[in-house]
């Protein structure tokens, strides 16, 4: 583990977002942060580079946290050939509440999927480098799904390429499916509605 959990809690909470606590004591309060890797200084790497946490109090009132290689930005492909005029999508740092839902990615698998606006960086200048000019912002609903990357089980991607054109992607598929057996239980106590939060590494103490 790169992090521990009351590192992630701490990060939050200072930053005024919500951290979930299991208040009612049923259970997988699931708290779902994604950790954008400073170091890049927004360098296209096409690497699975950056880091989704997910932490939680099991039924026993146990915490747990759990670490998964991601990427929370978009491969070489779509950086270089865009799907949207204005640029290829970058989902800009912050707290989403009740942003998705568990649904069909691309209509083949579950996955946690976007159903409310978030706030998107567009680039579209070709030159390598995220960039991430606040004049391009828009809430938009444009799927910046959580999902995986190979369908293989036991495989593990080591480069994004197609794999995400804006969405947070895990890279290992035993990982997406422990992520979502997570999930599915979290789905049962407390509904299909998850709070997605963005954070760059350089944020974490």
């Amino acid at each position: 583990m790169k992090y521990n959990r009351e590192q992630i809690q701490k990060t939050l909470e200072d930053k005024g977002y919500k951290y979930f606590k299991d208040s009612k004591n049923k259970g997988h309060d699931v708290n779902i942060i994604g950790i954008r890797n400073s170091d890049t200084n927004g360098k296209v790497t096409n690497r699975f580079d950056d880091l989704l946490t997910i932490s939680y109090k099991s039924e026993e009132g146990e915490w747990i946290y759990k670490e998964f290689k991601c990427t929370t930005d978009p491969g070489t492909h779509w950086v270089e050939n865009v799907l949207n005029e204005n640029g290829v999508a970058i989902l800009k740092p912050g707290q989403y509440r009740g942003s998705h839902k568990i649904r069909k990615h691309q209509g083949k698998y579950d996955a946690l999927c976007q159903t409310k606006p978030m706030s998107i960086y567009r680039d579209n200048n070709l030159n390598g480098v995220y960039d991430l000019n606040e004049s391009s912002v828009k809430e938009e609903v444009v799927g910046i799904n959580i999902h995986r990357a190979t369908k293989y089980e036991g495989r593990t991607s080591t480069q994004i390429d197609k794999w995400s054109a804006g969405c947070q992607v895990i890279a290992s598929n035993d990982d997406f499916h422990e992520f979502m057996d997570i999930c599915r239980a979290a789905k049962d106590s407390w509904g299909n509605s998850f709070t997605y939060t963005l954070i760059e590494s350089n944020d974490i103490e």
